[in-house]
């Protein structure tokens, strides 16, 4: 079932950040390997920060990553303390559908307690890194529901050669399995035609023009009254990262643009209105869900 807004309240956007440092992407996977990751320059901190002073007084969700969490617990605790919604992000950063089920359970596990004790917050959210629930991985809803979850943003309704479910619903949806509900909450696409192109976020707001963001966030609040899921990583806001050894077109996907985005989000957080992503899902569908306990999210903002 898929889930619309309440027609009289605004629309309001949900501002996602991904809490990784520069060394965790994905696309730098075998370049870095995990017993390294301690020895690199961290930078994480001081990027997650800067963020915080630019959003200033706007809320979003920091969907952060449990090895983060475990090395900078008083980060996540700034975050929460600044009125943010904690979510995960897995523990070590590893793609999905490059796990087993149990390894899978362990990390979501992990990642959320870890979170929890740092933060004092119930974490009710998930996002895998790199998206990477694709029609191979669709086993991990289930897990996430038996783990406490309550909702997920790891499906990405395009076609992309590392991840993607093209036929999915563009817009948040009730998933029902059999370990229970999740409610799912898919990267923000734009139908142009047959397609649907992404329009909020990451390298896409980075590489391509403002102004497709501003179009395709505008379209959705204003054609389809729907919200946006914008989401940024704390690394794309520096452009004085170390550089890593790595595939051209890894490094394009990367490295570019980094000097535009601070400026660019400022533009965003002028041009639209933004909120945790609990909020947005439970305010912009409170009528269609009324009495609905499977996905019930807590009352924070």
């Amino acid at each position: 079932m898929i889930l619309g807004p309440v027609a009289s309240e605004p629309v309001v956007n949900a501002l996602t950040i991904d809490v990784e440092d520069y060394f965790h992407v994905s696309v730098f996977d075998g370049l870095v390997p995990r017993s390294e990751w301690d020895r690199l320059e961290s930078r994480v901190s001081a990027n997650t920060e800067r963020l915080l002073e630019i959003i200033g007084e706007t809320k979003g969700t920091f969907f952060v990553l449990g090895w983060v969490a475990e090395r900078l617990p008083h980060l996540v605790r700034a975050i929460a303390d600044a009125g943010h919604e904690i979510a995960s992000h897995g523990f070590e950063h590893r793609l999905v559908y490059d796990q087993t089920p149990r390894a899978f359970r362990e990390d979501v596990h992990k990642a959320k307690a870890t979170l929890e004790a740092a933060s004092g917050r119930e974490v009710v959210g998930y996002r895998a890194p790199s998206y990477s629930i694709t029609p191979q991985s669709l086993w991990a809803l289930d897990i996430l529901i038996e783990e406490g979850y309550r909702y997920d943003s790891s499906i990405f309704p395009i076609r992309h050669d590392r991840y993607g479910i093209p036929l999915s619903p563009r817009h948040p949806y009730l998933l029902h399995r059999g370990a229970g509900t999740l409610l799912e909450a898919p990267g923000s696409t734009t139908l142009v035609g047959p397609l649907n192109l992404p329009v909020a976020g990451g390298g896409y707001f980075r590489i391509l023009p403002y102004a497709w963001t501003r179009w395709g966030i505008s379209r959705l609040n204003r054609d389809e009254k729907q919200p946006a899921i914008f989401y940024l990583h704390p690394w794309e806001i520096d452009p004085e990262q170390p550089r890593l050894k790595a595939g051209l077109l890894s490094r394009f996907r990367h490295y570019r643009n980094l000097d535009k985005t601070e400026d660019r989000l400022r533009r965003l957080l002028e041009d639209f209105r933004f909120a945790p992503m609990a909020h947005v899902l439970r305010h912009s569908w409170a009528q269609q869900t009324a009495g609905s306990q499977a996905w019930a999210l807590p009352y924070l903002w």
